[in-house]
C-alpha cells in the first residue's frame, strides 16, 4: 500500500512540475500544447543509436532508477497519448507531404536544433566543434536556402549532439535519478533542469516573442509532427526489440546520455570482478607472509 500511495504522490508532483514549466514557457513563447510532447518521442530513437563502448550492466541502470514503479505509470500515461494522437497525426503527415518536402523541413530542423549545439560547445569549451556547427549555420542559412538545403554536410561540416544536460554533466554536475516526464518522456533530474535551459534557447520559443501569435504554433507543431514521422520505422524494432520496453528505453537512454557526455569514449566502470582481482593482487596472502617470516637471513 505504502508503494501504490508513494507512486501516486510521485506522479502528481511530477504533473505540477512540468505543467508549471511550460506554463510559463508557453506563455512566453505563445506556444500550444503541441510543442510539449517533442521531447517524449527521442527515446525510441535511441534503438537505432544507443551502441557505446561501455558493459552493459542492468542492475547498475536498474539502481538509478528508484522511482520506478512511478516512471513505468508514465511511461503508460505517455503510450497512450503517442498512440492516439502523435502516431496518428505524425502517419497522416507523411501519408500527405511528399519525401522532399519532409526531407526540407528536416533539414530547417536541423539548422535551428544547431544554434544550441554551437553555445553548448563554446560553454564546454569545445571550441572547434563550436566552430564547426556555427560554420554549419552560416552555410546552410546562406547558401542552403535559409537551411532547406545542408549543403554543411556535403562539405564535411557534420552534425553534432549538445545540450544543456551535457553540459551540466561536463561540469561535473551528477545525472541523478532516473525520471519519465509526462509527456516528455525519459530524463534524469539533471536533463530535466537542462531541459529548461534548453528551451530558453530554442529560436523557436525566442522568435515567438516577435511574430504574429499563430506562427510559433504552427512552426512548433510542424516540427514536432516531422520529428515523429522520423520515428515511425523505430517503432517496429523498438517492439521486436524489447520484452520490456521501459526497460529497454531506460538502459538504452542512461548508456547514450553517457555516451554522449564523454563524446563517445566514456570510462570504463569497474565491475564486481575487477575490483575482487585487484584486491587480490595488491593484497599478499597470508601464506606468502609466513613463509617469507620463517626464511633465515641468509636467504633472504
Amino acid at each position: 500500500m505504502h508503494r501504490e500511495v508513494e507512486s501516486v504522490l510521485y506522479l502528481w508532483q511530477y504533473f505540477i512540475f512540468v505543467a508549471t514549466i511550460n506554463w510559463n514557457i508557453l506563455n512566453m513563447s505563445r506556444l500550444t500544447s503541441f510543442k510539449l510532447p517533442a521531447l517524449l518521442l527521442l527515446g525510441f530513437s535511441l534503438t537505432g543509436c544507443a551502441t557505446t563502448q561501455v558493459k552493459k550492466d542492468p542492475l547498475e541502470f536498474a539502481q538509478q532508477d528508484p522511482y520506478e514503479s512511478g516512471n513505468r505509470a508514465v511511461f503508460k500515461f505517455n503510450e497512450m497519448v503517442d498512440n492516439n494522437v502523435m502516431e496518428p497525426v505524425a502517419k497522416g503527415y507523411k501519408a500527405a507531404v511528399p519525401a522532399p518536402i519532409r526531407m526540407m523541413v528536416g533539414n530547417i530542423r536541423s539548422n535551428f536544433g544547431d544554434i544550441g549545439v554551437t553555445l553548448n560547445s563554446l560553454l564546454q569549451l569545445k571550441f572547434a566543434d563550436a566552430a564547426s556547427s556555427g560554420g554549419r549555420i552560416v552555410v546552410n542559412s546562406t547558401f542552403g536556402l535559409g537551411g532547406i538545403l545542408d549543403i554543411a554536410s556535403d562539405m564535411g561540416l557534420e552534425k553534432r549532439n549538445e545540450d544543456f544536460g551535457q553540459t551540466l554533466g561536463f561540469y561535473g554536475v551528477p545525472s541523478g535519478p532516473y525520471l519519465m516526464l509526462p509527456l516528455l518522456g525519459p530524463s534524469s533530474l539533471r536533463d530535466a533542469g537542462g531541459l529548461v535551459l534548453d528551451a530558453a534557447a530554442d529560436p523557436i520559443v525566442v522568435g515567438s516573442f516577435f511574430v504574429a501569435p499563430f506562427i510559433g504554433p504552427v512552426v512548433g507543431a510542424t516540427r514536432l509532427t516531422d520529428q515523429r514521422a522520423d520515428l515511425l520505422d523505430t517503432d517496429k524494432t523498438l517492439e521486436e526489440a524489447a520484452l520490456d520496453k521501459y526497460e529497454f528505453l531506460r538502459d538504452a537512454y542512461l548508456q547514450r546520455r553517457r555516451s554522449l557526455i564523454y563524446d563517445g569514449n566514456p570510462p570504463q566502470r569497474k565491475t564486481d570482478e575487477d575490483l575482487l582481482s585487484e584486491s587480490s593482487v595488491q593484497k599478499p596472502s597470508l601464506s606468502s607472509l609466513v613463509v617469507k617470516e620463517r626464511l633465515p637471513e641468509s636467504s633472504r
